[in-house]
């Protein structure tokens, strides 16, 4: 079997013959015979079955080698006519290399594409080039390959010279004959399917060859290997791993039956549910020369890397017609056999064609040509396939349709674009019986195919995407016969998918939507392009516009058939239109004939082709009904939709209205549609266009009676009835604005593109301030990817920059807030009323009035003029006056406020586009539009109704309408305004104006004494909540006594131990220690809010922690874990390779309601992983849980304990006579340890209460459990000596935190860090009465035997390898064991302080010891010239005891500053620890950043502030140290900038044969690059396989990790094996937003403050804490398997 056999060995005798074999030798024989086709195929049939494929298992190295010296030498050397390392050089400087790049994409690197100089997005720049040309300077994007490309495209270079000029004929003769045998033989071997015709060399031996599909995951193929060939996990994985990066791999060797039975096995378990896998059995031979075909490949690759020269012969060669005459050349042949290859295969092929073919632009047009010719051929067989497309030849349509010349020429030539629509078109073959395409009974393999088939519209994306500069009558005729084409595409999608409204019973099965808006999506830019490209020629627009009105002509064929012709009259008006109903009968949304028509319609007015061309366009022969039914019949569904008439069609056709507005697809669907009714009414009466929207709409029977002003108030209407009629009357309303108003399109009004985009940004920015990346989506991209934006974003908005958290926003400029219009047509309801919203939040902070009136709006184009007439037309003003006589007269909500507001912005919009004619206007008669005299004439008789402005004023005093005062008002004054216009002179328009103005100071009046009132309500309310807080005062008043005795008898207090009082210096540490604040401890528990003191005999208070392993501090990320069963943690290593952290939130509990919380919260999860099976973000099995109060990950609780008591020890003996006390103490520990049994006959009593005894038991489980990642065991002797270890090194990094952060050491740490260190402390104290004594003092005794020698002692480490702080607080924490059986009569405090300064005099040794000689510029000045003498007699003193290991150094200053540096953070970690241990208040010069520190400092611990007196003072015997200089394990530097990677060592998979990591990992951590998300890179930890992060993170983070994934732009968080969360980068692009999948593509630029944020997260241990939270608040995370990461 493959997995289990060994590796072949070659024979003897085939080793002779390889090292007699001489390719010049073999190379001359070629030279010399007359059929060399014949000769060089007996070579390669000899040699290549001795070479590969001899076994089961491949040896690439051998192979390759072998190859190289009897299959490419000889080739070379016949090639070259003399050694090939001499006439590949001269080809190499002799030839003249083309200007492309040429660099090969591989999926997932990074490609650069300018946007300022690229003429499309395939324009593109690998990072080496990138870097070393002038875009860089420019707006560029940045984004992942999705798709192996050639750095070719788009570019159009000539060459002057021939490249085949300075070659010999006989080179040119050699080179045609290598390459014409090679390409050859390749060909015809990877396109061998005749097994029964085998070459002459057979053998007995096959290959059970496994191929890759994309329809059978990892798992299915990996299971199904594990079952067919035996083998383990790990190598089916590797098997699946080989098939999915090369195609293919053999899974078993042997002969043709032992090969079968795997096949059979193989396809019988993939087959049950989809089709099997690809399995063959192969004659080992064949696949011999398939390899070999596949190194030849590369190796005519690599040689025509030398001459460009070259690289013309082979293309010749490839190109050459065969004898079968159409299609026959070896290239075509690769080509038709395509699909039928292995992804291997086809990715040495496709990189041959991209570096010869495409690189050589004479036969890249030849290439094109073929490819065009074959274009229907292998788009079919891609489609009938199942690989992804870019391991199809179909992906190489990019480099040749986006070169503008290819794509003309294949358009004219080759009717390229006819072409990719017909095939495209074919392949969509479900229609209805109209033709229409039906995507309603597609099956799963339909799906398919139509996923694939959407490729087509890309390739003619590819082929428009760079518009024409001139025509020619052949271009035009090519390009107008693929409009043809496209408008029979189009004709199959008019009015596809149609919807009819359900009635009484909801649908039941929602009809498939999503397959004709995927088309449309697709089809958008395609349709854009097309009217691009007509827009440059007037000749081609004239013809594409009558061939689309003929194909809207054949569309609407049926246009009367069936629908009964009636007239609608009304206000004197009458029309003939059909009967059509949109809430009976069948409406489609798709309509991309109408509007393809609309777009072009533009297009003749943008480039005035209507006014100067009108005999050759048929706008005579248009029916303006005709235009607009159909996109008014899809507006009247939107609006019905909205109604909720059509509630009972389900989700599909509101999500079909959804995207009709998104901004996806609103382009060429919802605005074409607008456009087309623009069109259209401006053609007809506005009248008679006003009455067949009302017909449409449904209306019409409500303002066609002649008493329509009354109608509700006598009719008892279905009130669900009245509430759709007022929806439709607004959405009316609404369009009726829509149509009028706007007018930002070039060619219908008067702008240009800038204004357009300026309105939209405008009007996203009045919702509020926006993102970068918000508007962008909210703007329509063009074919580019672009919108335009930046060129008008300065004018209209300014930025504001980010903070740390957050993103950069873009804000409204105020002078640009007077263009906001409410009813923003492309505005949804929801952002509506956000934007008024805003707008009149703004107005209320500026004190101005709330009015909302609509803009100035720009003219319309001369093709459009006459919309503005619908304004003052009669039925709608008749609209208008009902409307508002229905709100004069209110009856049970028969109108709405909402349809007042329209009713109100019309008028507005009225008034002022007749002011703006008048202002643009020299006479008053050349204004034809009176908006004003038609508003003010009332009705006719027999109704005589009132005006439209009487009606206004009458409104403007009505209660119920205080919200639309100020626009009514607003209205008011611009009649009067207009009025004054028209009619008085410049005299009587000055007292007008100061009548206005009299008008204006009444208004300004009205709001000042609303104001006063608002002030005086505002002091009476004052008055009264003063008086009745007297009057509670009064009530009250022994209360109030009592609290107010009890703050001054505090205040006393404190004053008297503050230590700003007259007493002695604050000490923490020794005899002379400072007393502690005496004061009660009560705290409240959070679960029951009970309180309680803290006492020793009391019941147990707890506080949430969380214990960890740690590499936080580590200096040495290699050394290998210890095993965690005979391991000894009593000494810490220097290094700090592994620490055990505590931490805590702070919140407190008693100890049984924590027990009772925590029981509880295992009892819900038992319960819930039996229903649900998935990772939380929290592990209960590993005693972890939510604290109740802030959610915070917690996995034990740490007990509160009182603080210590006073000292009250006077005289202590010296440092002398305490070492001769010890060691007599010691000794009686060795004799009753021998003994086995008490140092002394008293044993103390536990001072704690039952509850606290078994608090400090679970804390210290816990920790043991967490530190040494073992199973909890309470008797095990460690764990006093982990529980102190963590208390060191929690200590430890907080305070190389408290200075990286430039924090003052006290005063600065948040509560709960804060009491996290004293509970520590104290434990630590207390934690020997929950452990054996004899234990706890043979800690004690090994400790001070690393300081003081103990021959008793035999397992003393070396004093180098001890990490001091460590040493300090275990020593003192477990003396509390000895001291409890002591009757020496000797103090703690005094131990303590002869301990501190003897392990503080060792670790200035270990500073002398480490220090090194650096130039230093020496301070002048002798304040600290006795440090530096002392220090010099103390060094000299180390060297006489050490001989010549230590160099002179005659600097004291140098000496005595390394001493000072090195030693503070251990002075200032023992600081911390005194503090939190004894209570002792703390100096106020420590809580703040000032110079002196080290004297207080230093006083503060019981210190001379020369630290060499300790030394001098009392001569101990030296101690010779390991310097231990405490330092964060910085998390690694990261580069300026986003580089994908490294353009000249891009990151490898380390396991897949050096092949480029698809997903690198940057651990941020130690700085290595991993593999990540792969199954190549899995490995195996504890018994369960993992990713290369996860696996990473336990051997450099102790189980956490964090990494950055390099082309994802992506931080992730790990914690474990199932826990993770993603978490923003520190990367940011120009407008302070970062790019997670770098899908915007802006470059980005790294963020240091965000950076320090993830730095700050993983030093203060914050990760998991993060990755807790996260979780909680986006249960998606959890069911990520992080794992595999």
């Amino acid at each position: 079997m493959a997995a289990a056999e060994s590796d072949r060995e070659v024979p003897s005798a085939l080793c002779t013959e390889f090292l007699n074999f001489s390719a010049k030798d073999t190379a001359s024989k070629w030279l010399q015979v007359t059929d060399l086709y014949k000769e060089v195929y007996q070579h390669l049939a000899r040699y290549v079955p001795k070479i590969y494929c001899l076994g089961p298992n491949l040896n690439p190295q051998s192979e390759d080698l072998l190859a190289q010296l009897l299959l490419q030498a000889p080739l070379e050397w016949y090639l070259c006519g003399e050694d090939p390392s001499t006439g590949l050089a001269k080809l190499e400087q002799n030839n003249q290399p083309s200007q492309l790049c040429g660099h090969v994409f591989r999926v997932g690197e990074p490609t650069y594409s300018c946007r300022e100089c690229a003429a499309d997005p395939t324009c593109v720049l690998c990072m080496q080039c990138f870097l070393g040309s002038v875009h860089k300077e420019h707006r560029y994007r940045v984004r992942r390959s999705t798709q192996p490309l050639s750095y070719t495209q788009g570019f159009s270079i000539s060459r002057p010279t021939d490249p085949l000029a300075h070659l010999s004929t006989d080179m040119i003769a050699r080179c045609y004959n290598v390459f014409s045998i090679v390409l050859k033989y390749a060909v015809d071997m990877l396109t061998w399917d005749k097994e029964d015709e085998l070459p002459p060399d057979r053998g007995d031996t096959y290959y059970c060859m496994l191929f890759n599909d994309e329809v059978h995951t990892y798992e299915q193929v990996i299971y199904t290997l594990q079952k067919a060939v035996n083998c383990t996990q790990k190598e089916a994985v590797s098997f699946a791993t080989t098939v999915d990066r090369d195609g293919r791999k053999s899974v078993r060797f042997g002969d043709f039956a032992f090969c079968e039975q795997a096949k059979s096995v193989i396809v019988r378990n993939t087959s049950r549910q989809s089709k099997p896998l690809r399995v063959q059995v192969m004659h080992s031979s064949v696949v011999a020369h398939q390899c070999f075909a596949l190194k030849a490949l590369h190796w005519l690759g690599h040689v025509i890397g030398y001459s460009d020269a070259l690289r013309r012969i082979l293309c010749q060669v490839g190109l050459e017609r065969g004898p079968e005459g159409e299609n026959s050349s070896l290239v075509d042949t690769l080509m038709l056999c395509d699909s039928k290859m292995w992804k291997g295969a086809r990715n040495v092929y496709h990189q041959l064609f991209m570096s010869s073919l495409l690189m050589d632009l004479k036969y890249k047009k030849l290439f094109a040509i073929q490819f065009a010719k074959n274009y229907e051929r292998l788009q079919s067989d891609y489609v009938k396939d199942d690989h992804d497309r870019e391991f199809s030849v179909t992906d190489l349509s990019v480099q040749m349709f986006t070169v503008p010349s290819l794509a003309r020429m294949l358009i004219t030539e080759e009717n390229l674009m006819t072409t990719i629509i017909r095939t495209f078109v074919d392949h969509l073959r479900h229609r209805d019986l109209q033709g229409r395409f039906q995507f309603e009974r597609y099956t799963a393999q339909q799906a398919f195919k139509f996923r694939r088939v959407q490729s087509l519209i890309g390739d003619l994306k590819y082929v428009l995407i760079s518009r024409p500069t001139e025509w020619s009558d052949q271009l035009r005729e090519k390009f107008l016969e693929g409009l043809d084409t496209f408008l029979e595409l189009f004709k199959c999608m008019q009015g596809m998918d149609p919807v009819v409204r359900q009635v009484g019973q909801h649908i039941e099965m929602e009809p498939e939507w999503e397959a004709a808006f995927t088309l449309q999506m697709k089809l958008t830019h395609i349709i854009s392009m097309m009217q691009e490209w007509c827009a440059t020629d007037e000749r081609v627009l004239i013809e594409a516009y009558k061939k689309c009105l003929t194909a809207l002509t054949h569309c609407h064929s049926g246009f009367t058939d069936g629908e009964q012709p009636i007239t609608l009259s009304m206000c004197g008006h009458s029309v003939d239109t059909i009967r059509y109903c949109v809430s009976q009968e069948k409406v489609s949304i798709h309509l991309p004939v109408s509007r393809l028509l609309a777009g072009l319609h533009v297009l003749l007015s943008k480039m005035e082709v209507a006014y100067r061309f009108p005999e050759q366009l048929p706008l005579s022969e248009l029916s303006p009904p005709m235009l607009i039914e159909h996109p008014l019949r899809c507006l009247v569904l939107c609006a019905q939709v909205h109604a909720g008439m059509w509630r009972r069609n389900g989700f599909s056709l509101v999500n079909q209205i959804y995207y009709y507005h998104n901004v996806k697809c609103r382009v060429e669907m919802f605005d074409k549609d607008l456009i087309m009714l623009q069109a259209g009414a401006s053609m007809m009466d506005p009248n008679h266009f006003l009455m067949i929207v009302l017909s449409r709409f449904e209306l019409y029977h409500i303002f066609s009676s002649a008493d329509c002003r009354k109608r509700y108030n006598r009719e008892n209407t279905n009130k669900d009835v009245v509430q759709q009629n007022n929806t439709l009357i607004e959405e009316m309303l609404h369009l009726i604005m829509m149509v009028v108003g706007e007018r930002f399109e070039a060619g219908v009004g008067q702008v240009d593109g800038c204004d357009e985009i300026k309105r939209e940004i405008i009007h996203q920015l009045c919702i509020r301030p926006m993102a970068h990346s918000e508007l962008v989506k909210a703007l329509p991209e063009n074919e580019n990817k672009e919108t335009g934006m930046e060129r008008v974003i300065d004018c209209v908005a300014s930025f504001k920059k980010p903070g740390v958290t957050g993103r950069g926003l873009y804000e409204l400029r105020p002078e640009c807030a007077k263009q906001f219009n409410l009813y923003f047509h492309h505005y949804s309801r929801a952002d509506q009323s956000k934007a008024e919203e805003a707008q009149r939040k703004l107005k209320r902070q500026n004190g101005e009035d709330m009015a909302l009136p609509p803009p100035m709006l720009p003219p319309f184009s001369p093709l459009f003029a006459s919309l503005v007439n619908i304004l003052q037309c009669d039925v709608l003003l008749g609209m208008l006056g009902a409307v508002l006589q229905w709100a004069v007269e209110p009856s049970g909500g028969h109108w709405s406020e909402s349809m007042l507001q329209r009713v109100l912005h019309l008028i507005g919009m009225g008034l002022l586009e007749e002011q703006q004619q008048l202002e643009n206007s020299s006479e008053d008669h050349d204004v034809s539009f009176n908006f004003t005299l038609k508003i003010s004439r009332p009705g006719e008789a027999p109704s005589n109704t009132a005006s439209i402005l009487a009606l206004l004023e009458n409104l403007q005093n009505a209660p119920h309408l205080e919200v639309h005062k100020d626009m009514i008002r607003w209205i008011l004054k611009t009649v009067a305004s207009i009025k004054t216009m028209r009619e008085l002179t410049a005299s009587t328009y000055t007292v007008t104006a100061s009548g206005s103005h009299m008008v204006c100071d009444k208004d300004k009046a009205e709001r000042k004494r609303k104001a006063e009132m608002a002030r005086l309500r505002r002091e009476k309310i004052m008055a009264q909540m003063s008086e009745m807080q007297r009057h509670f005062i009064n009530e009250n008043k022994e209360l109030f006594q009592q609290s107010l005795e009890e703050l001054d008898a505090s205040t006393s207090t404190s004053l008297e131990h503050s230590p700003t009082s007259s007493d002695a210096a604050l000490v923490c540490v020794g005899p002379r220690r400072s007393r502690p604040r005496e004061k009660r401890q009560v705290v409240t528990c959070i679960l029951c809010q009970e309180e309680q003191e803290i006492r020793a005999d009391s019941k147990a208070m707890v506080l949430a922690a969380f214990v960890q392993r740690s590499t936080v501090m580590s200096k040495n990320r290699k050394r290998p874990p210890h095993d965690p069963e005979h391991y000894d943690p009593l000494f810490m290593h220097p290094d700090l390779s592994f620490g055990t952290h505590t931490g805590s939130c702070g919140h407190i509990m008693h100890s049984h309601c924590w027990q009772r919380y925590f029981e509880a919260v295992q009892a819900k999860e038992q319960r819930r992983q039996q229903r649900l099976r998935v990772h939380t973000s929290y592990d209960v099995g590993n005693g972890e849980f939510l604290c109740p109060l802030c959610e915070c990950l917690s996995n034990t609780v740490i007990p509160l304990l009182p603080g210590p008591k006073g000292s009250n020890s006077c005289e202590q003996p010296g440092l002398g006579q305490w070492l001769k006390i010890s060691g007599q103490q010691i000794q009686a520990m060795h004799s009753a340890h021998r003994k086995l049994q008490p140092v002394s006959e008293f044993l103390p009593a536990s001072p704690y209460s039952s509850t606290i005894k078994e608090m400090l038991t679970t804390f210290g489980t816990a920790t043991y459990k967490a530190g040494l990642k073992v199973h909890p065991n309470e008797q095990d002797p460690r764990v006093p000596i982990m529980c102190w270890g963590s208390c060191a090194y929690t200590i430890q990094s907080i305070e190389r935190l408290l200075v990286d952060e430039e924090k003052p050491l006290f005063g600065s740490l948040p509560c709960r860090q804060d009491d996290c260190l004293s509970s520590l402390a104290r434990f630590g104290s207390a934690c020997w009465t929950a452990a054996s004594q004899p234990s706890v003092q043979g800690h004690y005794i090994r400790l001070v035997a690393a300081l003081i020698p103990d021959p008793q002692v035999e397992t003393s480490p070396c004093i180098l390898d001890i990490d001091m702080l460590h040493l300090l607080v275990s020593v003192v924490l477990s003396y509390g064991s000895v001291h409890s059986q002591d009757s020496s009569g000797l103090s703690v405090d005094a131990v303590q302080l002869h301990f501190f300064h003897l392990i503080t005099v060792a670790h200035m040794v270990q500073m002398l010891l480490t220090s090194e000689e650096v130039t230093m510029e020496q301070e002048s000045g002798g304040a600290e010239r006795e440090e530096e003498e002392d220090i010099c007699a103390l060094y000299n003193t180390i060297r006489t005891h050490l001989g010549s290991s230590l160099p002179e150094v005659c600097s004291g200053w140098h000496l005595w500053r390394c001493v000072k540096t090195g030693i503070l953070p251990y002075l200032r970690g023992a600081a911390l620890f005194f503090h939190h241990l004894n209570g002792v208040p703390t100096p106020p010069e420590l809580h703040a950043l000032c110079p002196g520190q080290w004297e207080v400092l230093c006083g503060y611990l019981s210190l001379p502030s020369n630290l060499l007196q300790l030394y001098h003072s009392q001569k101990p015997n030296p101690l010779i140290l390991k310097g231990n200089l405490h330092t964060f394990g910085h998390v690694v530097y990261l580069a300026p900038t986003v580089c994908l990677c490294s353009p000249r060592s891009p990151p490898r998979c380390p396991k897949s044969g050096g092949d480029k990591s698809r997903a690198p990992t940057l651990c941020l951590v130690c700085g290595s690059m991993l593999c990540s998300q792969s199954y190549c890179c899995q490995t195996e930890l504890d018994g369960e396989d993992v990713g290369a992060c996860t696996a990473h993170t336990f051997a450099c983070g102790a189980g956490v990790g964090i990494f950055l994934r390099v082309r994802e732009s992506q931080v992730l968080f790990l914690a474990g094996k199932t826990k993770g969360c993603f978490y923003a980068p520190p990367y940011l692009d120009d407008y302070g937003e970062t790019d997670q999948g770098l899908r915007r593509g802006n470059p980005l630029h790294l963020c240091r403050q965000r950076y320090r944020k993830i730095q700050k997260l993983w030093r203060q241990h914050s990760v998991t804490e993060e990755i807790g939270h996260a979780q909680e608040a986006n249960q998606t995370l959890v069911g990520i398997d992080w794992q595999h990461l």
